[in-house]
């Protein structure tokens, strides 16, 4: 049977269905931006253009509804919740733990690695888990001589399999949970679907504990080690200098072009600015940002004397400096750099640290030869700086970065007992009903903030904009596709070409269908367009809701075979100089595996 063509409203929301797609899709395009346009075209067409009221009714102010959606500010809570645990360091003692334990037993260490991350992501955040377990787990790496490359990958895909255990383990489960509430769906409790996500994650994790392994290759990320030092430097012109009486130019000309002076110290206090057709006279100091053999390089071609502070400049002695360190940033989702550039955040004033380097889509590319600071940084980008000791430890603890530098594993403060215990209670709160998980959510924010355990401007930090507008952006989707029959359509096309098939063939098939979309345009966005076709197909095959529902919270939450599908995907592809093939040779095996074990479970748990 064909499905009936849909109206002209119907064809209108489908377009900007595949719209939305692509937007959500383009990496150059925020989130934010893409969600806002959503909303202002559905809000701006069903104005201008009413749809007629002998077929469905909308009200257009509907389409801001998700602004005070329930699941928006559970969400929302959640995330400040998690950046306490963060910025309290509630985790050390977990990372201390496994370091002294993995020498005795590396291999059940790591088995319990992957088991605490996957049932801590189950009621916590994904992303700030990954966050806390890499430095650890950088740690273990260097002190057991094993590459990180063999651990990071199966921590991150474990994270995610956990965080289908539960309604909060994901922003993803609520924005899907959302959806289906706001279609009549009844919600879900907070252990409702834990046993088939239990029984399908042992068998992910097995995978990830006793294959992957040996699949990923023996790869250590090495950018701290291949980067050597910089040093700013400050050459004395004396009378038999080359670059006496030279103008910049032509010192430029003799040195390399690609060399930066940064600026000219004339009589010891009056700064110059260096233009070209100044002219170089005794005793002026130029400055270098550059390595030691470079510094050498300078010296020897212009003359005079090189210094380093108030120190006549020795490159063995450089060398040996042990007050310089180097360290790698990584940007994560409240980072001030997510989205902006080192200029735009003022990053060398702010941090008293000179970038080196950036790690972008798989290249470093070094900042003597291209000039970083206006370049916008994304989840995930790793910032190769030196600086102090001191500025590194204070950087860390900041928390506005990860630091991957080998050394201590997370800070920790007092606060981190009353933080988990906090925590704990947001969980039992809502595990029996006793409240919604949005209000005891809130409630726990607001004992952190009065108990110190968070500041405003943690929370603030923590607070993901891209998150707000795909939520309003979705629920609005999908209101508007329910409205006009948009749903409809796509279901009974779905249920046309699956004609003859058992509702479990085609359950498995939207599982499937949700993993691959999830992998190739984002899971957020599949969860956006897979919600209300997954309803609309259990109507018509008259089965229950629920099951279809969580086929779509399951297949988007599978999102192992690409690194740019998830930010946690993103933020080991640096942190373990993995390549993109790495993720599909680990990651595809593993969406199989979870997609059979859910096509299996998910039928016996949730009759059709």
């Amino acid at each position: 049977m064909l499905a009936e063509i849909p109206n002209y409203h119907a064809l209108a929301v489908l377009l900007l269905t595949i719209v939305a797609l692509v937007l959500f899709s383009r990496d150059k395009i925020p989130i934010e931006t893409s969600g806002l346009v959503i909303v202002v075209l559905l809000t701006v067409g069903f104005t201008i253009f009413p749809l007629p009221e002998q077929d469905r009714n909308i009200e257009v102010a509907n389409f801001f509804a998700g602004f005070g959606n329930e699941a928006l500010i559970a969400i929302s809570a959640l995330m400040i919740a998690s950046q306490s645990l963060v910025s309290t360091g509630a985790l050390t003692p977990l990372g201390r733990l496994i370091a002294r334990y993995w020498s005795i037993a590396p291999v059940l260490s790591f088995l319990a690695v992957l088991l605490t991350t996957a049932t801590v992501s189950a009621f916590m955040n994904n992303t700030p888990q990954v966050v806390l377990m890499i430095p650890i787990l950088i740690s273990v790496a260097m002190r057991s001589n094993i590459p990180a490359s063999k651990m990071l990958m199966p921590m991150t895909f474990s994270a995610q399999i956990g965080g289908m255990g539960t309604p909060i383990g994901t922003s993803l489960n609520l924005l899907v949970l959302a959806a289906a509430a706001s279609m009549g769906v009844q919600k879900f409790g907070m252990f409702d679907f834990i046993v088939p996500a239990a029984i399908a994650g042992s068998i992910g994790i097995a995978y990830l504990w006793l294959i992957a392994p040996l699949i990923l290759p023996f790869r250590q990320h090495e950018m701290v080690e291949s980067s050597p030092r910089v040093y700013t430097a400050q050459l004395n012109v004396l009378e038999n200098s080359f670059a006496h009486g030279k103008t910049l130019s032509e010192i430029k000309n003799r040195i390399g072009s690609e060399i930066k002076i940064n600026r000219v110290v004339r009589n010891g206090k009056v700064a110059l600015v260096p233009f070209p057709d100044l002219v170089i006279d005794i005793n002026d100091r130029l400055w270098f940002q550059e390595v030691p053999e470079k510094l050498k390089e300078i010296e020897e071609s212009l003359g005079g004397k090189l210094y380093v502070g108030d120190v006549e400049f020795n490159i063995d002695e450089v060398r040996k400096d042990k007050k310089q360190q180097i360290a790698e940033l990584v940007v994560t989702r409240t980072s001030p750099l997510d989205g902006r550039s080192l200029a735009q955040v003022g990053f060398d004033e702010r941090y008293s640290l000179i970038p080196l380097a950036v790690h972008k889509a798989g290249s470093a590319q070094e900042i003597q030869r291209v000039d970083i600071h206006n370049e916008k940084f994304s989840v995930g980008d790793v910032l190769l700086v030196q600086g102090d000791t001191d500025k590194i430890s204070e950087i860390k603890s900041r928390g506005d970065f990860m630091v991957l530098d080998g050394s201590s594993i997370l800070p920790e403060s007092s606060k981190a007992p009353l933080a988990l215990s906090i925590m704990g209670g947001i969980i039992l709160l809502a595990s029996f009903n006793i409240l919604p998980v949005s209000i005891s959510a809130l409630l726990g924010v607001m004992l952190m903030i009065f108990t110190g355990c968070l500041t405003w401007n943690d929370a603030k930090r923590a607070l993901d904009s891209k998150m707000i507008l795909l939520t309003v952006a979705s629920i609005a989707l999908s209101y508007a596709m329910v409205q006009t029959g948009a749903a409809d359509y796509l279901a009974q096309v779905f249920v046309g070409w699956t004609k003859g098939l058992r509702p479990e063939y085609i359950l498995s098939g939207l599982i499937l269908f949700m993993a691959i979309l999830s992998n190739l345009v984002s899971n957020s966005a599949a969860a956006v367009i897979g919600t209300p076709i997954a309803i609309n197909i259990a109507h018509g095959l008259e089965s229950s809701p629920e099951a279809f529902v969580l086929a779509v919270l399951f297949g988007v939450n599978m999102s192992y075979a690409t690194p740019m599908a998830d930010n946690c995907n993103l933020i080991v592809y640096s942190a373990g100089g993995y390549k993109f093939t790495d993720f599909l040779k680990v990651g595809i095996p593993l969406t199989i595996i979870m997609w059979i074990s859910y096509s299996v479970l998910l039928p016996i748990y949730f009759p059709l």
